[in-house]
């Protein structure tokens, strides 16, 4: 285990770039025994965590991938050659001055400061495999709210902590959250006290940098009874040759009558490969909302899931996926209906273009005993060219006579006859393809904070014109 060089600048691409960064610690290439127990030390943590992680490496051994994962999506990840470690030169701070260059820059580059400024409650930003600034307004401090990094919760909030980490997304839930378990790094821990509503979004930006690394960030979100807050995670990292992985894991538990929003927006190069698994725990009364942009990366796995355990409780997914040439964007929503009066939404719009496979993927199910329950699925899809590929996969179980579950799926094309008033009107081919694909999903960016409403919207608006910029 030592520090690799410092990564040369050059060479990015059209929406990022390469930091001269130096490391302090990084483990070599492969997740095994020696990287846990390495990442374990690193953190200085105590016995019965280490002890998790190397169960949970087990877990990850011992299992293969999902039957129902597309055995294409993830050719070419080679796992002996993703380093699960890399540790940049820097403390924890709580201003944005004691970041260092060239950590800072990119920050700044990628508007991060800018928005805490503007309009956020609180702000977390992990650059590689550790949280190197993290700050909550003042306001929050008499409330009660908590809005740290993973490793300080860990240590410092037991209490906390303990009683619900794991508790939505055990480690042997899947292949991926065993590893997640098994390599963790960074992350995010929220908790918000009953009755406090917390009126500014709180976000999380998770930057990858090193080259194969894999980043494996674990957020915790825990919410008290009657309590409202919305919490943002933004990903993104810069290009290299060789392949990035991202396994990330989100748990929130909304306890009776609170409301949770969790907005992701992820915009990877295309040679990372992400999979996440994110879920919620919605006590009776409680409202579970995921709005989820799910931009580049060589290959998206990501379904939001709300296990709807009280009474009417609800729970909604949003969604966009946008796949280009060599992308593949698997996802789609779970929504388990376990109690009476739940309800539930989900909203799926997915964009391929120049060879792109974007597709749906859900499970819907009402459980016995879940009387009255309701949901109800819509599945957009816009293919671009002959080229590019939409697929929709959807698994609808009603094992509750009362239960009623819909399930809408169309696939477009653009509208010759729009695209050709537009153009009259003076815009060239691919401003106004890009235009109409804007409203196209216009009805899921209108739920994102504006200013994330505005970044989904140039992302997918330069690579349509840019000749793949997403990333």
């Amino acid at each position: 285990m030592g520090g690799p060089p410092a990564v040369d600048p050059g060479g990015g691409y059209r929406m990022g770039w390469r930091d001269s960064t130096r490391y302090r610690l990084a483990t070599g290439d492969g997740i095994d025994e020696e990287a846990v127990c390495a990442v374990s030390a690193i953190k200085g943590e105590r016995p019965g965590l280490l002890a998790r992680r190397l169960a949970a490496l087990e877990v990850f051994a011992g299992m293969a991938d999902p039957a129902w994962m597309d055995p294409g999506a993830l050719a070419g990840l080679d796992l002996d050659r993703i380093r699960c470690y890399a540790g940049p030169d820097a403390d924890a701070s709580d201003r944005w001055a004691a970041v260092p260059e060239p950590l800072r820059g990119t920050f700044e580059r990628l508007g991060v400061p800018e928005a805490e400024r503007s309009h956020l409650a609180g702000l977390c930003a992990q650059y590689d495999s550790e949280v190197v600034y993290h700050r909550t307004r003042s306001e929050l401090d008499p409330l009660g709210v908590v809005f740290t990094d993973m490793d300080t919760a860990l240590r410092d909030h037991r209490d906390l902590v303990d009683p619900h980490f794991g508790s939505v997304v055990p480690p042997d839930d899947n292949r991926y959250a065993a590893l997640n378990d098994a390599a963790r790094s960074g992350g995010t821990f929220l908790y918000v006290p009953p009755g406090v509503r917390v009126e500014r979004p709180l976000q999380a930006y998770f930057r990858v940098n090193a080259e194969r690394l894999g980043q494996f960030e674990h957020t915790l979100i825990v919410v008290g009874e009657g309590s409202h807050v919305h919490y943002v995670d933004a990903c993104s990292a810069t290009t290299h040759a060789d392949a990035a992985l991202h396994v990330g894991v989100v748990e929130v538990v909304a306890a009776p009558g609170s409301r949770v929003r969790v907005t992701g927006i992820q915009n990877w190069p295309r040679t990372v490969y992400n999979i996440a698994t994110k879920r919620a725990r919605a006590a009776r009364g409680a409202t579970v909302e995921w709005i989820d942009a799910n931009l580049g990366g060589r290959a998206t796995l990501n379904y939001p899931c709300v296990l709807l355990d009280g009474e009417g409780a609800r729970g909604s997914v949003l969604s966009i996926g946008y796949a280009a040439r060599g992308q593949h964007q698997d996802t789609g929503a779970k929504m388990i209906h376990r109690a009476p009066g739940t309800t539930s939404t989900v909203v799926s719009k997915s964009i391929s273009r120049g060879g792109g496979v974007a597709g749906y993927r859900g499970v819907i199910r009402a459980a016995p005993g879940s009387v009255g329950a309701r949901s109800s699925v819509r599945c957009d899809s816009l293919i671009l060219d002959d080229e590019s590929r939409s697929d929709t996969h959807p698994c609808l179980a009603a094992e509750e006579r009362s239960a009623r579950i819909a399930h809408e799926a169309t696939v477009s094309r653009i509208d010759a006859d729009r695209l050709f008033y537009m153009m009259s009107r003076g815009l060239g081919e691919d401003d106004a393809t890009a235009l109409l694909v804007a409203g196209f999903v216009e009805p899921i960016s209108r739920e994102l904070p504006l200013e994330c409403a505005r970044e989904v919207n140039r992302l997918i608006a330069l690579d349509m014109t840019a000749a793949g910029a997403v990333g």
